[in-house]
């Protein structure tokens, strides 16, 4: 799953960039779908739930106003994404 370098040209290295016990949150490529988000989520940090990580979509109060995918400020073409067990 992991890509040598995304659309812009950086070196991608998705990671978990925080990771509570009922959320978390990871630093991916831009063009990854939804569902490569939430298996990357679920194989590095097992949420220990029936249905796993889910992320957390736009329009959740849970986001504070900010969008689904927030662009990273550390790699240029990635963003960051809540989940939520």
């Amino acid at each position: 799953m992991i890509m040598s370098a995304n659309k812009t040209g950086h070196p991608l290295t998705p990671c978990v960039t925080y990771a509570g016990a009922l959320d978390m949150q990871v630093c991916v490529a831009l063009e990854w779908t939804n569902e490569q988000v939430v298996t990357f989520a679920n194989n590095q940090n097992p949420c220990g739930t029936v249905y796993g990580w889910k992320i957390r979509k736009q329009g959740s109060p849970m986001l504070g106003g900010c969008p689904e995918r927030s662009p990273c400020d550390d790699v240029p073409g990635n963003v960051h994404i809540m989940l939520d067990a």
